[in-house]
């Protein structure tokens, strides 16, 4: 078992928080009084004292606090903890939700040293039932169990409903048959064919949230704006092509036209990565053709099957 070692809150975000003697977690919120409490996925911060010990023994000088986290723990490896993982801290319960960060504007103690391990050393948790936690406080990690539902998540490209010239169909069509066939869809999101901002989110959702299958949809086509299979190949560890193929060939028994997708499909690290056209009635179809086969190789990538 891991303790806490303080516990820290802000009322504004972008500055160093700061120590409580003991803090008030809220059900699907995070700390109560704490600016990045909310409805979302990264409700409360941890980050390990071995960490910042030994940021601190670089030369900097910094207190509890000073990297935006909220608890700071001692005897775990924080970013060894797998996503899902259970945090039970007293008679609170927190689930990991998120590895590391995005450093899009520098925090204080950036701007002060020039370095901040939060991005890369601190993680992220939502609060499944709420309490009181202090410092000295136990902490007992369990692994999230192997028969939990595929996490999954779904992101549209398409110019025109980006700018909000077009309605998104396809994003939500997608959103509803993973959900009724048993995939906990835990981001759903829109962009421009933009190859660069595509890649930022596959590597996101991959690497620091760990979903084990990300689809997209659009940008498949033989259009010069169409980039999806291209940043999909250069993210990816290795390829799977035969998700793709099974869904061209089922799709061109219907219409002939499927034969121009250049739809790709791949892993990076446990998640894979599919391809969807932009069209709802043929994302109904490819998922129609790949679904009743995807969980056992979903589930190899997650590690709860030996074949």
């Amino acid at each position: 078992m891991g303790k806490v070692v303080a516990v820290c809150i802000s009322d504004r975000r972008g500055i160093q928080k700061h120590t409580v003697a003991e803090a008030k977690l809220k059900e699907n919120w995070g700390i109560e009084g704490d600016a990045h409490a909310g409805n979302w996925h990264r409700q409360v911060s941890l980050l390990a004292f071995e960490k910042i010990d030994e940021f601190c023994q670089k030369g900097a000088d910094v207190d509890f606090g000073a990297f935006g986290e909220n608890i700071i723990t001692r005897g775990f490896d924080l970013r060894a903890i797998p996503v899902d993982s259970e945090i039970r801290i007293g008679d609170c319960l927190l689930r990991l939700t998120q590895i590391g960060k995005e450093c899009h504007d520098h925090c204080a103690i950036f701007n002060q040293v020039g370095d901040c391990i939060m991005p890369r050393e601190g993680v992220f948790a939502e609060v499944l039932k709420g309490g009181t936690i202090r410092s000295g406080d136990e902490i007992e990690i369990t692994p999230p169990a192997d028969d939990r539902p595929f996490s999954a998540a779904v992101i549209t490209l398409s110019d025109r409903a980006y700018k909000k010239e077009y309605e998104d169909r396809s994003g939500p069509v997608i959103r509803e048959i993973l959900s009724e066939n048993g995939y906990r869809v835990i981001e759903q999101i829109l962009l421009p064919d933009e190859k660069g901002m595509l890649k930022q989110q596959l590597i996101r959702l991959a690497d620091q949230r760990q979903v084990n299958v990300i689809f997209t949809t659009g940008g498949t086509g033989f259009s010069r704006r169409d980039i999806t299979p291209e940043a999909t190949i250069e993210v990816c560890d290795r390829m799977a092509p035969g998700i793709a193929e099974a869904m061209r060939a089922g799709s061109m028994q219907i219409t002939p036209k499927a034969m121009l997708s250049r739809q790709v499909s791949g892993i990076r690290k446990g998640t894979l990565i599919v391809n969807l056209p932009g069209s709802p009635k043929a994302c109904r179809e490819d998922l129609d053709i790949i679904l009743p086969a995807l969980g056992h190789g979903l589930g190899i990538l997650r590690g709860s099957d030996t074949d």
